[in-house]
C-alpha cells in the first residue's frame, strides 16, 4: 500500500485555538480546511503512482517532459506535499508568546542577522515580497539562518536547508482579519510564535 500522510487538522487547530490574538480562530479553521485538501491530494497522488507501478519509460504517454502521466503526477506531488508540510510547520509553531527567542535559535539569529530586530526586519521584508511563503531556514553549510522567499507551495526550496519557521503570506492566512494589510498580519504573527517549537525544529 502507498505511503499515506496523516491529517493533523484537529491537532494543529488545538495548538493555536484562542492563542493567536488578532489572527482569529475562524481564520485558522478555514485555513486548515485548505491544509486537509493538501493532505488528501498528496495521498491520492501517491496512490496513483503506486497503481501505475514501475513506469514504462519507452511509452511517451507515460514518461515525457512536455506532457505525460509521470510528469503530471510528480509535478503536482511537489505542490501537494509542499502545501502539507508548509502548513504543518506554520501551525505547529503558532500559539506562543513571541518576542526574541532564547536557545540555539536566538544564538543563530544574533550570529546571522546581528540581532532580533534585524531578523524581524528581514523576515517582514521577505514576507511582503513573497507571493506565498517566507521561511527561516538553517543552512548547515554556512552554519547560519537565512530568510527564504517562496512564491508557491513548491517554490523555491533549497537543497540541504532545514526550514525551522514558516510564515504563510497567501491572503487566506490573514484576509478575514486584516483585509489587505499583510504587514499588520506579519506583526501579529510574530507576537505569537512558539520559539520552543522553532528550537525543536532546528534540533530535529
Amino acid at each position: 500500500m502507498a505511503t499515506q500522510y496523516p491529517n493533523q487538522q484537529e491537532k494543529l487547530l488545538a495548538k493555536v485555538k484562542g492563542k493567536t490574538g488578532k489572527i482569529s480562530d475562524r481564520t485558522h479553521e478555514e485555513h486548515l480546511k485548505l491544509y486537509t485538501g493538501y493532505v488528501n491530494k498528496t495521498n491520492a497522488i501517491l496512490a496513483e503512482l503506486e497503481k501505475l507501478g514501475p513506469p514504462d519509460a519507452a511509452n511517451a504517454a507515460v514518461a515525457n517532459q512536455i506532457y505525460s502521466t509521470v510528469r503530471s503526477l510528480k509535478t503536482d506531488f511537489t505542490f501537494a506535499i509542499g502545501g502539507l508540510l508548509n502548513h504543518e510547520i506554520y501551525f505547529a509553531h503558532l500559539g506562543g508568546s513571541g518576542g526574541p527567542p532564547s536557545g540555539k535559535v536566538g544564538e543563530l539569529i544574533q550570529k546571522s542577522f546581528g540581532g532580533y530586530d534585524n531578523y524581524v526586519k528581514d523576515l517582514k521584508a521577505t514576507g511582503l515580497s513573497g507571493r506565498g511563503w517566507a521561511w527561516t531556514g538553517f543552512d548547515p553549510r554556512t552554519g547560519q539562518l537565512f530568510n527564504y522567499l517562496g512564491d508557491a507551495q513548491n517554490a523555491y526550496p533549497i537543497w540541504g536547508v532545514k526550514p525551522i519557521l514558516a510564515l504563510d503570506v497567501y491572503e487566506h492566512a490573514y484576509y478575514l482579519d486584516f483585509g489587505v494589510a499583510r504587514a499588520a498580519y506579519i506583526d501579529e504573527f510574530l507576537k505569537h510564535v512558539d520559539w520552543n517549537a522553532v528550537n525543536a525544529n532546528l534540533a530535529a
